[in-house]
């Protein structure tokens, strides 16, 4: 089975509740929520719904995976909210700085910890990790623990995988999150994660880019039906249009490349660019609306 959801909520929850079975509560990384709070959570959300839980930073950051008394104390906590919202994978993500020279204190972190029963999954930052000599021992590791290793899959398949498999996308532009991604790609995640659902794995795939809501159910349609939505509702001109006239102007071409450049456009049926290909070639200049912008993209790109 692929499950598909979102890092954190992008959309109203009922809105959300309405097109995802599926999201990783992100909140609960920055703040401890109470326990009221997070049974309203439970109670907002269908029957069928599920959660999948971020541990707090006070482990992951501040504590740096020893185990001492903050750890202990925020992984109960996390174990509570978990229960609460009958969430059976906690994520737990350490940052690029936690290298691998530190492995040693989070396997014995994962050996000691009481997990009661939830599975445990770590998404290891840096590329420290993705060395051969690293990336077999992360897994010696991982697999002795039952500890599942987090990647985007889209730069390097997980070391350890259970019976679940927990994919993390979060773009691949230079800036990250600020990216969508295209039809192809999403062909090819598809591929991926079909390959771990046939060794009978469950593959949750958590989209964690700006397009995350979008991105996510075309993903899910593909994943359905073989076949994609359109990126906007027109081609050419019109599905620059779309993408453009939401922009607060006046704007510069450098602004707007930063704001936008990064989204998706259809100049024609079937063919995706990134609109900072199309205004790459404009003059630079700051642009008083989107009329002025799509003239001078018709007369330099001769869009229709």
């Amino acid at each position: 089975m692929i499950k598909v959801g979102c890092c954190g909520f992008p959309t109203g929850m009922k809105r959300y509740f309405e097109n995802y079975s599926l999201v990783e509560l992100n909140s609960t990384f920055y703040e401890y929520p109470k326990l009221e709070t997070v049974e309203g959570w439970r109670e907002k959300a269908p029957e069928n719904f599920e959660f999948t839980v971020k541990a707090h930073q006070d482990i992951s950051h501040k504590a740096k995976m020893r185990l001492d008394e903050t750890s202990r104390k925020a992984f109960e906590t996390m174990k509570q909210i978990c229960k609460t919202l009958k969430a059976e994978i906690l994520l737990i993500q350490t940052p690029s700085s936690f290298r691998p020279d530190k492995l040693g204190e989070a396997e014995k972190f994962f050996k000691i910890i009481d997990r009661e029963g939830l599975t445990l999954v770590w998404e290891t930052r840096g590329p420290e990790w993705e060395k051969p000599e690293v990336y077999e021992k992360l897994s010696q590791v991982l697999s002795s623990l039952n500890v599942v290793h987090v990647t985007d899959p889209f730069k390097v398949l997980p070391a350890y995988t259970s019976q679940t498999a927990y994919f993390r996308l979060h773009g691949l532009g230079k800036e990250l999150y600020y990216y969508q991604y295209t039809d192809e790609e999403l062909q090819r995640l598809g591929e991926i994660a079909r390959k771990f659902e046939a060794k009978s794995k469950t593959v949750y795939v958590l989209f964690n880019n700006l397009s995350m809501f979008e991105d996510g159910l075309r993903f899910m349609r593909y994943l359905s039906s073989g076949t994609f939505p359109k990126i906007t509702s027109s081609v050419g001109l019109e599905s620059v249009k779309s993408v453009i006239e939401k922009t607060r102007y006046p704007v510069s071409k450098s602004m707007l490349i930063k704001k936008v450049g990064w989204r998706l456009v259809e100049i024609e049926k079937g063919k995706q660019v990134r609109l900072a290909e199309l205004l790459a070639e404009l003059p630079s200049k700051t642009y008083k609306n989107a009329e002025e912008l799509l003239k001078e993209l018709k007369a330099t790109k001769k869009l229709g």
